[in-house]
């Protein structure tokens, strides 16, 4: 590393703001990782059995399709081994990430095949000889791996557990616990607080040589001294410096992904395509810090597309004003496993959440049970706060009595989806008089 210029003299404001958007993603999993353990070790798959709800709020921006199973794994001590079951026809995709969010692997139907099989994962400085089958390198010593599985509806359940109980994890003991305070590792914390954690982060989780750039950049803050990084070597004025362009930084990352999961242009009336980056960041950073803060954990666009919206013909969405959204017979969504729309309230600093309603839905898509279809075979869904009775509530979508945003996920997209030939065709507001029939 080149030797630090004087702090005073590099724009700390600036500089702290470059630093924070970089290195956001790394303190967001390490908070997550300290909340996981709460639940169990670490180098243990940890099987959610039931789909989340509007009470599930460990991370943002939540599935109500599959069931969740997740591990943390540290490869420190040794390589881990993750078996895959055979999943036949049934959705089951496990994306392997780096404590950067990278998805640097995403095994499963589409990748490895629906047979399954044992998979080898090794530390970014592990020897890969003398290992038998298929090997995976991990770019940082800790990892996460996150699973989905799909259910078809209440009815499947039992069925989707069955495949659950065959992912199954083989790793060395973990040698730590959460290694501190939960509340210390928060992307809100004091920015001294905050560069502290970030410090000691980078020194186990290294960045690439790509970011060589920035890291050059934002040497004058001294994070890559780790353990002994020390605020008090800035002034009070550098510190209020630094003070001031993290503050600009959170307030950036404050509008989390309703403009979109990557800055797509919003088409289509106002769904926001994703950026072809997701998953995949590169030197990206605010990319990667915005799905960071909302939408932790996005796979990459050719296992599965996100679209977003927070308004439509540049109207805010609002419960209060319910909409109607077709999906023509003849012109289906094109993915060739399955899609969802899912309802979530923002929260002030960006995050989303799935919303309390009377008939438990939080989301609705080609797999709902009990989906009324028109003549045509058009689908129409109604989205709105207010029950639209029993004649219409099959096919209903509740929303808060106020702001919301939509995410529509398409699994496995088809080539036309992801080179935006398609968009999803958007919902239109329903009128006073219509909801009195």
């Amino acid at each position: 590393m080149a030797n630090r210029s004087s702090p005073a003299a590099s724009g700390l404001a600036a500089l702290a703001h470059e630093a924070y958007v970089f290195t956001l993603p790394l303190v967001v999993m390490e908070t997550l990782r300290r909340r996981r353990m709460a639940l169990g070790p670490m180098n243990q798959m940890f099987h959610a059995r039931r789909l989340l709800t509007h009470k599930s709020r460990e991370i943002t921006t939540p599935n109500n399709d599959t069931l969740y199973s997740n591990a943390w794994i540290d490869l420190r001590d040794g390589p881990a081994r993750i078996e895959l079951p055979a999943a036949g026809g049934r959705y089951l995709s496990v994306a392997l990430m780096d404590m950067w969010t990278d998805n640097f692997a995403v095994l499963g139907g589409r990748t490895t095949g629906a047979e399954g099989g044992v998979f080898t994962i090794i530390g970014p400085e592990d020897a890969a000889r003398g290992l038998e089958g298929q090997v995976i390198r991990a770019p940082t010593p800790v990892i996460w791996v996150l699973a989905r599985i799909l259910v078809d509806g209440p009815q499947d359940l039992a069925a989707a557990r069955e495949v659950q109980n065959g992912l199954r994890l083989e790793a060395a003991p973990p040698r730590n616990g959460p290694e501190g305070d939960p509340a210390e590792a928060t992307r809100s914390a004091p920015w001294e607080v905050y560069f502290a954690q970030a410090a000691r982060l980078m020194a186990t989780n290294r960045p690439r040589a790509t970011d060589l750039a920035l890291l050059r950049r934002i040497a004058p803050l001294g994070l890559e001294d780790g353990e002994a990084w020390d605020p008090a070597r800035f002034s009070p004025h550098e510190a209020k410096e630094i003070e001031a362009g993290v503050a600009a930084a959170r307030a950036r990352l404050r509008t989390g992904i309703g403009g979109g999961l990557g800055g797509g242009a919003a088409r289509a009336g106002g769904w926001a395509a994703p950026s072809p980056k997701l998953g995949l960041y590169g030197e990206d950073y605010a990319l990667r810090a915005r799905v960071a803060v909302g939408g932790l954990g996005a796979l990459p666009l050719v296992e599965a597309t996100y679209f977003s919206a927070a308004a439509f013909g540049g109207v805010p969405l609002d419960g209060r004003r319910p909409m109607r959204w077709r999906i023509p017979g003849d012109a289906p969504l094109p993915v060739d496993a399955f899609w969802s729309l899912s309802m979530y309230a923002p929260t002030d600093d960006g995050e989303l959440f799935f919303v309390d309603n009377p008939i438990d839905r939080y989301a609705i898509g080609d797999r709902t049970p009990g989906l009324e279809t028109e003549a045509d075979g058009s689908l129409v869904f109604l989205i709105g706060h207010a029950d639209p009775g029993d004649g219409r509530r099959a096919n209903w979508l509740p929303a808060p009595d106020g702001p919301y945003t939509l995410v529509l996920r398409a699994y496995h997209p088809r080539r036309e989806l992801l080179d935006g030939r398609r968009m999803p065709p958007e919902p239109e507001p329903i009128f006073m008089e219509e909801t009195d029939r």
